[in-house]
């Protein structure tokens, strides 16, 4: 049976010629590294026991009518690929080469699982590359997704870098379906304002990442979906690590007021730490992040 997951993660491949025989008769999907990407876009695949060979044509969705673009095939030597095993043929040199379609396995995966997902679905994704704009994530066997900046998280961040690394494993929330584009949302999952509130008390000092500084004060990151608010400094720059005493949590405004304690030099960009998620799976109706009693609304229907 064929489960579909984004590539690298499904990590099954046949180990002989007998069983990638009943990989062929039970149409069964296959993961290897693709090792080489030919002058004519083909990929060359390494399934240990035989070389296999995927044609450009059937690379992925989309090439032959110009859709997708060949990048999509260049930017997969080195990287995982799924496949489904079409047959057997022998090369130039004299030897057998497994016949491979990249193409087939997201046609499969489209057809019994990206087209059945609905709005507010929560499923796996592995974040691609990303740009100003938002975070690209492979939702299956290769299947590109979008979440777009303002969706990753409630405290704003200057680049999706801020909050992911290439090749993580996240979890994402179907945002809107158009035709065959899916666009994600991924703050949702990282819950509410009250939930993240509690993790603090008054009095306190803890660390925080500086990710605005506006002309009424300083926005510093506590949560992912948590900022508080510090007065003005003249030695804060964005992106800082700072320590803050927390002066006040003000539940009915939504609101921690902050007070600077210290700032560290920048150092290079660090890796984002590991995502806490709040919810991890089924499917969201609505969301309410605003605290109760407050009179912001802030809140996602799917």
């Amino acid at each position: 049976m064929n489960i579909y997951l984004p590539e690298g993660e499904l990590a099954r491949c046949p180990s002989d010629m007998t069983e990638a025989n009943e990989y062929i008769n039970k149409g069964l999907l296959a993961e290897a590294v693709c090792t080489l990407c030919t002058g004519e876009h083909d990929l060359i695949v390494d399934m240990g026991f035989i070389k296999g060979r995927i044609s450009r044509c059937e690379g992925a969705v989309g090439i032959e009518s110009g859709d997708t673009r060949d990048i999509a095939l260049i930017s997969r030597v080195n990287k995982p690929v799924v496949f489904r095993i079409l047959g057997y043929e022998t090369d130039a040199r004299g030897e057998n080469v497994a016949v491979l379609s990249r193409r087939l396995a997201q046609e499969e995966c489209t057809e019994n699982y990206i087209s059945r997902l609905k709005c507010g679905d929560i499923i796996p994704a592995k974040v691609t590359h990303m740009e100003q704009f938002g975070a690209f994530v492979d939702i299956g066997c290769g299947i590109s997704s979008l979440i777009p900046i303002d969706l990753i998280s409630v405290s704003r961040i200057s680049h999706p870098s801020d909050r992911f690394v290439i090749g993580q494993n996240i979890k994402a929330v179907v945002k809107l379906i158009e035709g065959n584009k899916i666009t994600l949302s991924h703050k949702e999952l990282l819950g509410t304002w009250e939930q993240n509130a509690e993790r603090f008390h008054t009095g306190e000092t803890v660390t925080g990442t500086v990710r605005s500084i506006e002309s009424y004060g300083i926005f510093v990151e506590l949560m992912p979906n948590l900022a508080g608010l510090a007065e003005l400094r003249p030695d804060i720059t964005v992106g800082s690590k700072v320590s803050v005493y927390i002066k006040a949590i003000i539940p009915e405004k939504m609101k921690i007021k902050l007070i600077i304690v210290d700032s560290f030099e920048k150092t290079p960009k660090e890796k984002p730490s590991g995502i806490e998620y709040y919810i991890t799976s089924g499917s969201l109706k609505s969301w309410k992040y605003s605290a109760e009693g407050s009179g912001k609304q802030i809140m996602t229907v799917f």
